[in-house]
This record gives structure tokens, C-alpha cells and sequence, in this order.
């Protein structure tokens, strides 16, 4: 017998689960898929979904980006002063940050943390236990490691920087 169209499964629980908790942001170049923690992070998380379904991150720049280390992002500014205006507590952990780890972004107060978040490009141990972790990037390394680069020690980025084309939880999606 041979079978001439897909046939659609029933999506299980765990399927479900794993789509509320990935995200797909899209860069000019491709699209990150990035595997949430809930696990490690649940507060983080569940500001992280709830400001991308409000639509926050679509638009916003990649602010400070500095080579074999990381590309930060979620200041609706542009400049890595603004947020969307609630803090949350750390959520520390042991979770290393190894390359395509996504963690918050914070002031030097521990829980300073609100919107902006930034991709690790390379491992990074002096971060850990130090900055929230809630993220994974598992396809689209390569379109981070394109984002337009930062000049200096601050990383800035001169310019028009890249930007977040669009931000969306997978389960959200309608193919």
C-alpha cells in the first residue's frame, strides 16, 4: 500500500510542552531556534514568552555585540539603558555558559535583570552563577555568529545595528 499525503498526527503533551517552550527569532540572516528553561529559570521564562507574544522583541537592535564573546539585545533605547520596565529576581544556577547559551542581561544589582538578554558566542565561565541563564540556542548558531560586531571595549555597535526581525514562541505558530 502506498501512502500519497502526510497524515496528520495528534500532537502529544510533550510535543506541546517543547513548543511553548522554544522560541524562534529571526535575524536577516536565518532563524535561531532557541530551547527555553524553564526548568532553571521559570520567572525569566515566563516574562521572556509573555513580552514576545506582546510583540516587544520584533524590531529591536543588537545594541553591544562583541567578537567570540556575545550579542546582546531587548532595549527598546537601543543603547543598553532601557527595558520594559519590570525587574525580576536572579534565578542563578550552575548552568555553565558554553557557546549558544542565552542568559539576561543585568545592571550590577543581582536583580537588575528585566528585558535585555544576550547569546553567548563562546564559553564564557567567568558569567556563570553570576547571570540568569534560561536558554539554549539549538539550530541557527550561525546566524548569530553574523550579527554586525561592536567596536571597542563596550562592544556598541556604530550605526544601524542588526535587529530582531521577529520574535515568536514556536507554539504560536500556525505553518
Amino acid at each position: 500500500m502506498m501512502l500519497t499525503g502526510l497524515l496528520a498526527l495528534p500532537v502529544t503533551m510533550a510535543e506541546a510542552a517543547d513548543l511553548e517552550n522554544t522560541l524562534y527569532l529571526d535575524l536577516q540572516y536565518g532563524r535561531v531556534v532557541i530551547e527555553m528553561r524553564p526548568d532553571l529559570a521559570p520567572n525569566h521564562v515566563a516574562r521572556i514568552k509573555e513580552l514576545t507574544r506582546e510583540g516587544f522583541y520584533d524590531g529591536l537592535k543588537f545594541h553591544r555585540v562583541i567578537q567570540d564573546f556575545m550579542a546582546q539585545t531587548g532595549d527598546p533605547k537601543g543603547d543598553g539603558t532601557g527595558g520594559s520596565g519590570r525587574k525580576l529576581r536572579s534565578e542563578f544556577s550552575n548552568t555553565p555558559h558554553k557557546r549558544g547559551t542565552v542568559s539576561m542581561a543585568r545592571s550590577s544589582s543581582p536583580h537588575s535583570a528585566d528585558s535585555q538578554f544576550f547569546i553567548v558566542s563562546a564559553d564564557s565561565p567567568w558569567l556563570d552563577r553570576k547571570y540568569t541563564v534560561w536558554g539554549e540556542v539549538v539550530e541557527g548558531m550561525e546566524f548569530v555568529d553574523l550579527i554586525k560586531k561592536g567596536v571597542g571595549k563596550s562592544g556598541m555597535v556604530p550605526g544601524e545595528p542588526d535587529i530582531i526581525v521577529k520574535m515568536q514562541v514556536a507554539a504560536d505558530v500556525k505553518e
